[in-house]
């Protein structure tokens, strides 16, 4: 036990603050392939599900179908306007209130992934590597970009359960 507390503090105690937030190695690649896989899966689940099922929940007091989108694509403008200081091209604040129906739903859904993109391709290697804050932890901003993904794939699980529920089979398990 000793032996291990030694070398827990000699690893912390070698550890440089400036590098101890920098990006993975290929980060970049790694968030934009591993976001495009999860963002072609919910817009096509998105696109599966009839418009009569948008309005659909599994009881009261949890988010609808169209909820869950317009949550997914708050988050996706959120996320780089409060936490990579970047601003939003639009207001983000209503979408699961005021987006309700499939069209309008999957246009917004598709922007914000244009959004992401654009975000991800659009950072230095750099500005990555800078703090930020995210949920009151300092963080570097390639965490950022880390948690809106791990967000956007809690919530196309929620998706495909929604989905399933309504017998609508995801169309790449078909």
């Amino acid at each position: 036990m000793r032996r291990l507390t030694t070398a827990l503090l000699l690893t912390v105690a070698v550890v440089d603050p400036a590098t101890a937030q920098s990006s993975p190695p290929d980060f970049r690649q790694e968030f934009l392939g591993q976001f495009e896989a999860s963002a072609t899966k919910l817009v096509a689940l998105a696109e599966a599900m009839p418009e009569g099922s948008y309005a659909w929940r599994p009881m009261e007091g949890v988010a609808s179908v169209a909820e869950v989108y317009m949550h997914i694509a708050r988050y996706n403008y959120m996320y780089p306007d409060q936490n990579l200081g970047m601003g939003a091209p639009l207001e983000y604040a209503g979408f699961e209130e005021d987006i309700t129906d499939k069209d309008r739903a999957l246009e917004v859904l598709a922007a914000s992934m244009d959004h992401v993109r654009s975000v991800g391709n659009g950072r230095s290697d750099e500005d990555l590597d800078a703090s930020t804050r995210l949920y009151g932890r300092e963080v570097g901003k390639w965490a950022v970009l880390l948690q809106l993904v791990t967000h956007m794939n809690e919530h196309l699980g929620q998706s495909i359960a929604y989905a399933r529920m309504n017998q609508v089979v995801p169309p790449w398990s078909g």
